[in-house]
């Protein structure tokens, strides 16, 4: 599984004209899941996430988590993370995870997400032409990999 986590001020998702989810401060996670991922992969990357320390503290140090800065989560899935790059130009798609495998791994990182920073997780559409839109806050953005796990 790859995550892009990105401290916004806001953050929405669009499908068809019509908005989907919309959040305040938090992370905008785009979230990206391979035919080698597992649940297993769903529970570290949620404890990294919902523990990850970037939110300023008194002294506007990077040290507190969403968990402690009462923040808002919006998971978009973005099969564009496992891009093969090496031949040519056009990008392909072989590592991304088939429909089949990653919306049950998507729907369950919403679900435990949700369940660990105790509020409900905004959602894109799996498979769905998206329009996301956001306010990145610092700029800070993390790359997580759970196949890199030291």
């Amino acid at each position: 599984m790859r995550a892009v986590i990105q401290r916004v001020s806001h953050a929405s998702v669009t499908i068809e004209g019509v908005v989907k989810s919309q959040i305040q401060q938090g992370y905008l996670i785009l979230l990206g899941v391979c035919d080698e991922d597992t649940t297993e992969d769903v529970e570290w990357l949620v404890k990294k996430i919902a523990n990850l320390r970037v939110f300023g503290d008194e002294n506007d140090v990077m040290n507190r988590s969403i968990l402690d800065a009462d923040g808002n989560c919006l998971v978009i899935s973005q099969f564009t993370l496992f891009a093969s790059y090496k031949k040519g130009n056009r990008p392909s798609w072989f590592r991304a995870g088939s429909h089949e495998h990653s919306i049950p791994l998507y729907e369950a990182f919403c679900t435990k997400l949700s369940e660990a920073i105790g509020k409900p997780v905004g959602t894109g559409e799996f498979g769905a032409d998206m329009k996301v839109e956001l306010l990145n806050d610092g700029p800070v953005t993390i790359c997580m990999d759970t196949k890199n796990k030291e």
